[in-house]
């Protein structure tokens, strides 16, 4: 879920936003409000919001200086102006300031609503490239872990039959396991496995039960607990994008 910032020195202008729009229908479940920029600011920094939404023409700071700090301290964040049209110049300078967009007042419920549509997709997106990102860069660091990665979708796969594979006994398998690589041999297995699952949820249109097994866990109910043990979102909802916050 997302969060939102609305800035507005009128105060009916954003109670009407606030009121109109069907924010938990766009995975935002954050809204808080400023009435000028210096109190946005403030707010901003406590909270970093996801979304900033703001006026143009505010008084003791406006929408574009309020914008090129946010832009400086927090790139990720993400900006739409409210402007009227004898503002219109001004709102197209500040696309340059890296807004995503803007909405000329008077607006409706749907304009608002498109709008948000649009960021939280573009959010979502760009949560979801860095995760895979991050997942790809996460490669095994040691010969045991490599071995253990070949394995992952046999669900017979155990640390007995890995130590007969490499001609170890349980124990001293079970003993070099945690030394190199910092846990115990079951819960490292469990986290790639986990891991892999996450990449095929992000990358595949794959049904849940058909990732559970490419992973080698043979009950679909098993790998779901295990899943949200682990990551705290079900395998449904990390592919809906819950897990990207």
């Amino acid at each position: 879920m997302f969060s939102i910032l609305i800035v507005e020195d009128e105060y009916l202008v954003r109670q009407g936003i606030r009121s109109l729009v069907d924010f938990k229908s766009h995975q935002i479940d954050q809204v808080n409000e400023a009435e000028n920029g210096m109190i946005a600011w403030q707010m901003i920094q406590e909270q970093q919001p996801d979304i900033l939404l703001t006026d143009i023409n505010m008084p003791q700071m406006n929408g574009i200086q309020l914008a090129g700090l946010v832009k400086e301290a927090y790139p990720d964040t993400h900006i739409v102006f409210l402007t009227g049209y004898d503002e219109f110049d001004y709102a197209l300078s500040a696309l340059k300031l890296g807004a995503d967009d803007y909405l000329l007042k008077p607006f409706s419920k749907v304009d608002v609503e498109g709008i948000l549509a649009k960021v939280v997709k573009k959010i979502s997106l760009e949560q979801k490239s860095r995760q895979l990102k991050d997942l790809v860069q996460e490669n095994p660091s040691t010969e045991l872990a490599r071995r253990i990665e070949t394995h992952l979708e046999d669900s017979s796969f155990t640390l007995k039959s890995l130590a007969q594979e490499l001609g170890f006994s349980p124990n001293h398998l079970s003993f070099l396991a945690k030394k190199e690589l910092g846990i115990p041999f079951q819960d490292y297995l469990v986290q790639a496995r986990i891991k892999k699952a996450k990449l095929l949820l992000l990358t595949t249109d794959l049904k849940i039960y058909e990732i559970a097994e490419r992973c080698g866990f043979e009950d679909i109910n098993y790998f779901s607990q295990r899943f949200k043990h682990v990551v705290g979102y079900t395998p449904r909802q990390f592919r809906k994008g819950e897990g990207n916050q």
